[in-house]
């Protein structure tokens, strides 16, 4: 995709805050150079001092996604600066958490302008610019959600669902054209992103995610692994696995399950503030930097078993190989170990046996 003495060339949608910033520093930490998109000014400033403080550099462009001039605009300033982009990350989203009968239908315009169009736009402007060259990766970050839709989430998981159709339409077109172009997307579990302080939401209570809840830093390590290799999807989470595969095979058991538990699972025991700022119209951390995480480091997991095992196929073949060995080894002294004590107990018979016999013998004898 580089020449060796050019730096990777990254753009990322959403990279003021959540998984967009932790993805910003796991880029940097690698040497990229970072085109960072995202409105809050705050966040992006902060954003560049991590990207600078991991030894890389990065530009900031303003920018809202919903829009397409301004996401063309942003990536002719981000080639101006740093050369020919080598992966666009496609992760700028925001929500309602709502019923829907409670939903408005500007809500529902602005969730899917920016969480659906903004990738739909991103991955159009990454495409004008990679399919001359016929080189150059799109990932999108996905959901779980994008196959499993929730209670007080339709606005997202619609905007994930619809992410998911184009990204696999786009990725046949691809393959018809015999590109060389990777498209991705990443299906990511619950994170503890700041997301739950700043979107908006009609709910009595305080959002949550919904358990287990994994720290940014996990998704943006999925991120950067997509990135350089050529997979279609990338699962994260055990969650996640569990998501998908159960929508597969019992969906309606899952419409009971959700019904029953998916309010009380999104919301703490808090109560919401009805005034507090939300980021649905204008960015929160334009004047206050809110960070990668959100307010869930206790209960945060620091990593992925499931993306381990993926990401590390020789190493799990290794420990894989390592188990069937001890197990072989475990039962083969087992067998010996019974085989001795059958071979012990069969001696003591025949001895008892013997011992059982002598005095008749003898009795016999003296008769």
């Amino acid at each position: 995709m580089n020449t060796k003495n050019k730096p990777e060339v990254v753009v990322i949608t959403g990279a003021s805050a959540g998984v967009g910033r932790a993805t910003a520093r796991a880029f940097a930490e690698q040497g990229a150079h970072i085109g960072l998109l995202a409105r809050g000014e705050a966040g992006l400033e902060a954003a560049r001092q991590d990207v600078e403080d991991a030894g890389s550099e990065a530009l900031v462009v303003s920018t809202d996604v919903a829009d397409p001039e301004q996401v063309e605009a942003a990536a002719d300033a981000v080639e101006d600066e740093f050369g020919s982009i080598d992966i666009w990350v496609n992760n700028a989203m925001t929500s309602v958490f709502s019923p829907a009968k409670d939903m408005e239908a500007d809500e529902y315009r602005r969730v899917t302008e920016t969480t659906y169009l903004g990738c739909v736009y991103g991955t159009q402007t990454a495409l004008d610019r990679m399919i001359p060259r016929d080189e150059g990766t799109i990932i999108q970050v996905g959901s779980a959600l994008a196959y499993r839709g929730i209670p007080l989430q339709s606005a997202y998981c619609g905007s994930k669902h619809a992410i998911q159709g184009f990204t696999e339409s786009v990725r046949t077109e691809l393959i018809h054209e015999e590109s060389d172009i990777q498209l991705s997307m990443v299906q990511m579990p619950a994170l503890n992103t700041p997301q739950f302080e700043w979107v908006k939401s009609h709910l009595p209570n305080k959002p949550q995610p919904v358990p287990p809840i994994y720290q940014p830093e996990v998704a943006a390590d999925a991120i950067v692994w997509a990135a350089h290799h050529d997979r279609d999807e990338l699962w994260v989470g055990r969650s996640t696995m569990k998501a998908i595969l159960g929508n597969r095979i019992i969906p309606r058991r899952l419409d009971r399950k959700l019904a029953q538990s998916g309010w009380g699972s999104q919301m703490t025991d808090e109560t919401e503030n009805p005034d507090r700022a939300y980021n649905l119209w204008e960015p929160v951390d334009d004047g206050e930097d809110y960070g990668a995480h959100g307010e869930f480091d206790e209960r945060a997991r620091s990593r992925s078993y499931l993306l381990w095992a993926t990401t590390h196929p020789k190493q799990l073949l290794v420990v894989g190989l390592s188990l069937v060995t001890f197990i072989s080894a475990a039962l083969s002294r087992w067998r010996n170990t019974k085989g001795a004590h059958a071979k012990t107990n069969s001696s003591t018979k025949s001895d008892v046996a013997e011992d059982t016999s002598s005095p008749i013998s003898s009795r016999g004898n003296e008769e």
